[in-house]
C-alpha cells in the first residue's frame, strides 16, 4: 500500500481505514484461534495458525475461517444480534430501513467489542480484576466513594466472600460480593456455597460475578431461595463494562435527526 492509501480515513474521519481493517482482521483471526495476545500490545501466531498457513490457502477470509467451530460460534452470535433487529437473509436486508440497518451494525460492533473485552478481562491479574469490579460497582452507584469501595472489596475473603460493599451512599444496607475469574461453568454447588456464606453473616443480598457462565441449575436455585443473589456471567459483565464506560473508550458518535414539525408550524 502507498502512504496515501495507508493514510486514508474512514467516512467518520476519526481513524485510518488501514488501522480499522487490520484491527478487524486481528479480531477475526483471534476468534478462529489463529492468533493470540499473550499480553498488552503483543500478538503472535498459534500452532493452529501455523497449520493453517501450512495448507497454503489462496486467501484467508471469513469463508476460510468458518472451518473452525470457535469462529462459527463467534459469527453465530453476531448474526443473532443482527437478526434480532433486522431479520435474517437477503430479504431482510431489502426491507430493513436505514435505521434498522444502522442498529444491526451497532449491535454487531457491540457484540464483537464485548467478546474482545471479556477476553482481555480474563487475562488480567486477580488484583486488577478486583479493581475492575470496584470501578464497575462504583459507576453503577454502589459503594459510596471509590475509596470506600476499594477498602471493602478484596478485604474479607471469609467463607467464600470476597468483599462487602454498601448498597447506597448512606450505607443503609450492604451487598456481599464474590468475584472470580472462573474458566469452567459455575454450577449450583458453588452458588449454594455462596448462599451458605451469606447465611453465616446473616446477610440478605449478594452478587456473584464470573468471567465464565452459570449453569441453568444454578440460576434456577437462586430464583427459589429467599435471599437475593444476583448472578453476573462473563457476557453480562462485558455488557455492563461497555454501558458504564469501564475499560472502553468512545471512538465515534452518530446523531440521527428528523424534521422538527413544530418548527414549521405557521400561526
Amino acid at each position: 500500500l502507498t502512504e496515501a492509501e495507508r493514510a486514508e480515513l474512514l467516512p467518520s474521519g476519526v481513524q485510518p481505514k488501514f488501522d480499522n481493517r487490520v484491527g478487524w482482521a486481528r479480531t477475526h483471526l483471534g476468534k478462529a484461534l489463529l492468533l493470540e495476545s499473550p499480553k498488552r500490545g503483543w500478538f503472535r501466531i498459534t500452532e493452529r495458525g501455523r497449520a493453517a498457513l501450512a495448507q497454503n490457502p489462496p486467501r484467508i477470509d471469513m469463508a476460510f475461517l468458518s472451518q473452525y467451530p470457535e469462529y462459527q460460534a463467534f459469527r453465530s452470535r453476531g448474526r443473532a444480534m443482527e437478526n434480532g433487529v433486522a431479520g435474517a437473509g437477503e430479504a431482510a436486508e431489502e426491507v430493513a430501513s436505514p435505521e434498522e440497518r444502522l442498529e444491526a451494525s451497532y449491535q454487531a460492533l457491540r457484540g464483537a467489542l464485548a467478546q474482545e473485552l471479556l477476553e482481555k478481562v480474563k487475562q488480567v491479574s486477580p488484583r486488577f480484576f478486583e479493581r475492575l469490579v470496584v470501578d464497575l460497582l462504583v459507576a453503577m452507584g454502589y459503594g459510596g466513594s471509590r475509596r470506600d469501595a476499594g477498602q471493602a472489596i478484596g478485604r474479607s475473603g471469609d467463607g467464600g466472600i470476597d468483599g462487602i460493599i454498601n448498597e447506597d451512599r448512606l450505607g443503609l444496607d450492604v451487598v456481599y460480593i464474590q468475584a472470580k475469574r472462573w474458566e469452567q461453568t459455575v454450577s449450583r454447588p458453588e452458588v449454594q456455597a455462596f448462599a451458605g456464606s451469606l447465611e453465616g453473616v446473616r446477610a440478605r443480598k449478594g452478587v456473584m460475578i464470573t468471567t465464565s457462565t452459570f449453569s441453568p441449575q444454578a440460576r434456577e436455585y437462586v430464583s427459589r431461595i429467599e435471599k437475593k443473589i444476583v448472578l453476573i456471567d462473563g457476557e453480562q459483565l462485558a455488557q455492563y463494562l461497555i454501558d458504564y464506560d469501564i475499560g472502553v473508550t468512545e471512538v465515534s458518535r452518530y446523531v440521527i435527526k428528523k424534521i422538527d414539525l413544530d418548527y414549521f408550524e405557521e400561526e
